[in-house]
């Protein structure tokens, strides 16, 4: 753990740009006297003082509002005082500076991004996912997410590992103690029903890892790309399922040159969706370069909707991009302008003529194909609603916390320990020591989440994202 550095610290704490109300946070430890010399004024804890801001020549820079919490009961356990003024970038400047200028005598200093909610952690006022929750509800693309954010902060996500922790915690003691009387461990797994309490433990963990898999992708979202030859609809599409236009349509194939990405929400997931250049051969020096960023772009995707002209599902061009495509990604045939089809095309057993937005075999190199109309809405609904599968996401099932991939990556490593744990609870020899090794590793990868066990890098990595003032 980086030890917690004492320099009282110093940031514009409100977004940039103009705003009704702007924000100078500062904190540190004995704050009082130079917070009341700046404020030409005695100073109240946790109560609103109107004032003028005065420079040192007692110029007026601004006027608002002082407020002084006391440490530890402020936000980041220290002292800390905020001055709540008017929102232009410029006066809030010049508050900043005379602040520090007049805070040199103390070290004051301007603060590092996330420096303020990092000391909260070190100080133990949030844990590190509570810390990490109070980033993912300043980011929030949706009022799903920051709910789900809200509850982290609140500390929802931290009890459900506190009481996991705790659970494996009690079933270690019993071991360590039981390897102190080597007599007594042919009896531990029967006399405490170990095997049991640890298929209990897991049993819980596994639902756990669910709902953190259900907040990464309230979180994070997917990644989606749109590919395939062109004039097939892909820039269609993306402005339908966003609802605007946001890409050039045209008649005229090799319209889209490079990527062009919108972020969606269905039912409050973000995904992003990317449109690319037309996958096909060609001289054109732009064009080519397009093609060269869809393929890299492709590459990145978590999941591909590989378009095609409903009208031509066999063309042999859409066969040589299926070759290309990266294996192990995702991908879902999806068959457009079927408006351009009449009835009288529509034969059982062909996947390209089944009715719009019903799944079908999509055979060799598509798991399914879908059959939609980006310029009607047919089939869209469907789409929407596979794409949220695709992610892991249960429909009416909203998670009630957020969760990243670190955490993820945490209760998977916790997962593994404790089947590792029962493997050895299951031989014949009862091999104890090795029992208590993996529980031991279990309980460092689950308390990672919080931060009893994280390494300062890790700390470094986590706070460096934040932005400046949190």
């Amino acid at each position: 753990m980086s030890a917690l550095s004492t320099d009282p610290i110093i940031a514009i704490a409100t977004a940039p740009g103009r705003g009704g109300i702007g924000v100078v946070r500062v904190s540190g430890p004995d704050l009082l006297a130079w917070a009341q010399s700046l404020c030409g004024q005695a100073l109240r804890a946790r109560h609103a003082h109107y004032l003028p801001f005065r420079d040192g020549q007692g110029e007026v820079l601004d006027e608002g509002l002082a407020l002084f919490f006391p440490g530890p009961h402020s936000y980041t356990g220290e002292d800390v005082l905020e001055l709540q003024g008017h929102g232009g970038p410029a006066v809030l400047r010049r508050v900043l500076e005379d602040c520090l200028a007049r805070g040199a005598a103390i070290g004051l200093r301007l603060a590092q991004p996330g420096e303020f909610t990092q000391r909260a952690f070190l100080n133990e006022r949030l844990d590190l996912a509570q810390a990490e929750a109070v980033a993912d509800l300043i980011e929030a693309s949706s009022a799903a997410a920051a709910r789900s954010a809200m509850a982290s902060l609140s500390g929802v996500f931290s009890a459900e590992i506190d009481a996991l922790s705790e659970r494996i915690v009690q079933l270690r003691m019993l071991v360590e103690a039981t390897l102190d009387f080597p007599e007594e461990e042919i009896d531990f797994l029967e006399k405490y029903q170990a095997a049991d309490r640890l298929d209990a433990v897991t049993a819980t963990l596994d639902g756990v890892l669910r709902t953190a898999r259900q907040g990464l992708v309230l979180r994070e979202g997917l990644h989606v790309v749109l590919a395939g030859q062109p004039n097939v609809g892909k820039s269609s599409l993306l402005n339908a399922l966003a609802g605007e236009d946001v890409a050039i349509v045209t008649p005229i194939a090799g319209t889209t040159r490079d990527r062009v990405i919108q972020q969606i929400h269905i039912d409050g997931i973000p995904l992003h969706i990317v449109d690319t250049a037309g996958l096909r051969e060609t001289e054109d020096t732009v064009e080519r370069i397009g093609i060269e960023r869809s393929w890299a772009e492709i590459a990145r995707a978590q999941v591909i909707l590989h378009l095609q002209d409903a009208r031509h599902p066999d063309d042999p061009l859409d066969a040589e991009i299926v070759r290309r495509l990266p294996a192990g990604t995702p991908v879902l045939r999806v068959l457009n302008k079927v408006d351009l089809i009449g009835d009288h095309t529509a034969a059982l057993g062909d996947p390209a003529r089944v009715p719009a937005g019903v799944l079908a075999s999509g055979g060799a190199g598509h798991a399914e194909v879908l059959r939609i109309s980006a310029h009607t809405g047919a089939g869209l609904d469907a789409l929407r609603a596979r794409l949220l599968r695709i992610a892991g996401w249960t429909p009416g099932a909203e998670s009630p916390w957020l969760a990243r991939e670190r955490h993820v990556r945490a209760l998977e490593a916790t997962r593994e320990h404790l089947l590792l744990a029962r493997e050895h609870a299951s031989h014949s020899d009862q091999v104890l020591d090795l029992f208590a090794e993996e529980l031991r590793l279990a309980h460092e990868a689950l308390c990672e989440i919080t931060g009893q066990f994280t390494s300062d890098d890790l700390l470094g990595e986590i706070f460096s994202r934040f932005c400046i003032g949190k």
